[in-house]
């Protein structure tokens, strides 16, 4: 899995894998866990965490 960073403005932090979003701190409001965010790409990719 490959990553990109992708500068914003007005502290936007989204992550997208495979062009689906996996996380939105827009919409949430706060930064995600780290060992949830981890979780949710393994899913993606069909891997265990």
């Amino acid at each position: 899995m490959e990553a990109e960073l992708i500068r914003s403005s007005g502290g936007v932090f989204e992550v997208v894998a495979d062009g689906a979003l996996v996380y939105s701190k827009k919409a949430t409001g706060e930064f995600p866990d780290e060992e949830k965010l981890v979780a949710a790409l393994s899913r993606r990719r069909g891997a265990k965490p």
